[in-house]
């Protein structure tokens, strides 16, 4: 689980979001011009770059929000651990340690939605003529 780690997370995030990334080459590099629009299945390939994106929308999203479950599951196990013996130094550092990547694991959340926002603006625009997804 990459969880535990706040940093390898990221990094593993940073990989998921290839598609996202590259959004604008893909599209550019996909979708004919008018002089190559017979020799190229625009609608096609619309179609199987929306399902790319969705899948790796879906899967971020999962990993995010299953990272934020364990965090939370971890917080409220450290703030029972207190509650119990209030003056042990180690479990208020560890609890805020926790309630900081918590924090910063929603903030992923919030930032997930304008990747998604923004690569849904992207494909649109440039496929709109071509394939018309029925979940956008």
């Amino acid at each position: 689980m990459i969880c535990p780690d706040f940093l390898e997370f990221q990094d593993v995030l940073k990989k998921m979001r290839v598609v996202d990334d590259k959004i604008v080459y893909t599209l550019n590099t996909s979708i004919p011009t008018e002089s190559f629009k017979t020799k190229v299945d625009a609608s096609s390939v619309c179609h199987n770059l929306f399902d790319q994106i969705q899948k790796s929308h879906s899967e971020r999203e999962i990993v995010i929000k299953n990272c934020i479950v364990a965090t939370a599951e971890t917080v409220k196990k450290l703030k029972s651990a207190k509650e119990s013996s209030p003056d042990d130094i180690d479990v208020i550092k560890n609890l805020k340690a926790e309630q900081r990547k918590l924090r910063l694991l929603q903030t992923e959340l919030s930032v997930e939605e304008v990747i998604k926002e923004k690569t849904t603006k992207l494909f649109t625009e440039k496929c709109r003529s071509y394939y018309k997804p029925n979940t956008l």
